[in-house]
């Protein structure tokens, strides 16, 4: 990691710490005000799609035009978007996807982020409130009671995932990249470290999806769910 920002250091927990807070925080203002969770459910997805919009236009001043490195095909691009249109939405699908991938890939991000700037510079600053914002916008969809995983969804995300993978895996074998860490592992320290060699670690990658996905379904099983933002 870029001198800085310390791996949980002070910093580091502060920054962790601070998403759930902001969550928290929200779903406190629209249980004691129940008609603002459409309006905060929206400013929150519209602020995560600028954040990303602004990312890419600074990339392209500063870069200039890059394929095939620069394109959004990593997981957590899928569930940036995925989180932000279930926002804006309240699509199901989206919301699902967003949520395993969201709170599974992003998590690990900004345990372990992978930075590439010194902090505190704007790519730093924008990593953090790209995955912070995703995972931050699902915790308040679930803890607002307003769209939480329905019955089926680890299996219909998993497929959906591993196809995204397959696309994104034949996208690295004509072009010579590496989404998803597909090709090798990430730069930085990672929990990938620890899963073996290429391609093995990929086989364990799955596997553990597999239970993490398992894991966040499992406080969902007993009922599905309503959209709180409308009384009644």
């Amino acid at each position: 990691m870029p001198s800085g920002l310390r791996l949980f250091g002070p910093v580091h927990l502060l920054i962790i710490a601070s998403i759930p807070a902001l969550a928290g925080a929200l779903v406190l203002l629209v249980r004691r005000r129940r008609p603002a969770a459409r309006a905060v459910r929206l400013v929150l997805g519209w602020c995560l799609l600028t954040n990303e919009l602004i990312w890419y236009a600074y990339r392209l001043d500063t870069e200039g035009f890059r394929f095939p490195e620069a394109l959004p095909l990593q997981l957590c691009d899928l569930a940036l978007w995925m989180t932000a249109l279930a926002a804006l939405t309240l699509k199901q699908w989206c919301f699902e996807i967003g949520y395993f991938a969201g709170l599974g890939g992003s998590t690990m991000a900004v345990l372990t982020p992978e930075l590439w700037a010194p902090f505190p510079s704007y790519p730093t600053i924008y990593f953090f409130l790209a995955h912070g914002g995703i995972i931050a916008i699902l915790l308040f969809l679930v803890w607002a009671d307003i769209l939480r995983p329905q019955p089926g969804c680890v299996r219909r995300v998993f497929i959906r995932l591993n196809g995204f993978a397959a696309l994104v895996g034949l996208f690295n074998s004509v072009f010579g990249t590496n989404y998803m860490y597909l090709c090798h592992k990430p730069a930085s320290a990672s929990l990938l470290d620890y899963m073996g060699p290429w391609p093995v670690y990929i086989l364990s990658g799955e596997l553990l999806a597999f239970a993490l996905f398992t894991l966040l379904w499992l406080p969902f099983r007993g009922g599905q769910s309503r959209n709180r933002e409308m009384p009644g």
